[in-house]
């Protein structure tokens, strides 16, 4: 075992947030839901938003009964929207394919409508208690600090992570799984990448970036988000109109919410492309049916 391993399963167990996915009732479904909705959101604007869709889709099949345009309603203000669009492919794909029961293997999560590499071992390691590296970038951060000795991982994932990540993943299937998911808090509540609390860290005295005097990062800066301005926001804002109404909606409601004529424009039809918004008449514009 890893020097690792020990002491960041004991600190989960202290730990760990009680959270609705990780309940030992949690169908792997709502697991499912989660990771879809946990896609660069934080958990707490999360927990309502999961909570009102297990209430009303409980199962695949719930979900895939209703329109895409419902499930971007429900969708409110998580912010990209297209997730809930995939959520609801993967439903269809579950309810046609697998009789409505979340499949637990990783070759058939992976083959579902919008999961990748994460989704699929995410699902199979917190559903089913199977042994797979979960690689976010939480689990990142803390393997490029403690073993690597960065402040924070390279841009993309390389082999080299996903090696030294296999390397430390415990042999047997059921600590592996807790394992996925203690990296993952440690890296979420403690190892953070803004102001980091390394005297709470249970592997600060085995940690390579402490070690080194916590070094800065090196290599190309890391951009933030901007918000203000960008089409990001507009395309927020008239799905907001259309999440609102009860019907199809007139562009002229559409033209209120942004004034940069050029920029709406562009952004409408973006949503359209993206099937997030469907045209219901020559000025009127309506969530997807």
């Amino acid at each position: 075992m890893s020097d690792l391993q020990d002491p960041v399963l004991g600190w989960y167990d202290e730990h760990a947030r009680d959270l609705p996915w990780r309940s030992p009732s949690a169908s792997a479904w709502s697991v499912m839901v989660s990771e879809f909705m946990l896609q660069q959101t934080p958990v707490v604007r999360v927990l309502p938003v999961h909570a009102a869709w297990m209430s009303r889709w409980p199962a695949p099949a719930a979900l895939a009964a209703e329109s895409t345009g419902e499930a971007v309603r429900m969708w409110g203000r998580l912010g990209y929207p297209r997730r809930a669009l995939r959520l609801h492919a993967a439903a269809t794909a579950i309810v046609t394919e697998h009789g409505g029961e979340v499949p637990t293997a990783y070759g058939e999560l992976l083959a579902l409508p919008g999961i990748g590499d994460y989704t699929a071992s995410a699902i199979a390691s917190f559903a089913f208690g199977q042994r797979h590296v979960v690689l976010d970038t939480n689990v990142r951060r803390v393997f490029a600090r403690a073993v690597g000795g960065a402040e924070f991982p390279p841009a993309s994932v390389t082999r080299a992570e996903r090696d030294l990540a296999t390397d430390l993943l415990p042999a047997d299937d059921a600590t592996a799984a807790t394992w996925a998911v203690a990296v993952m808090e440690l890296g979420a509540l403690v190892c953070t990448a803004r102001d980091p609390k390394c005297g709470d860290c249970p592997i600060a005295d085995r940690c390579a970036w402490l070690a080194a005097g916590r070094p800065a990062h090196d290599g190309p800066p890391r951009r933030g988000q901007a918000w203000d301005g960008t089409d990001r926001q507009c395309r927020g804002r008239i799905m907001a109109v259309l999440r609102e109404a009860e019907g199809p909606v007139h562009s002229s409601r559409i033209d209120a919410v942004w004034p940069d004529d050029v920029q709406r424009e562009r952004c409408l039809a973006g949503l359209v492309a993206d099937r997030l918004v469907e045209a219901a008449g020559p000025s009127t514009y309506a969530l997807p049916s």
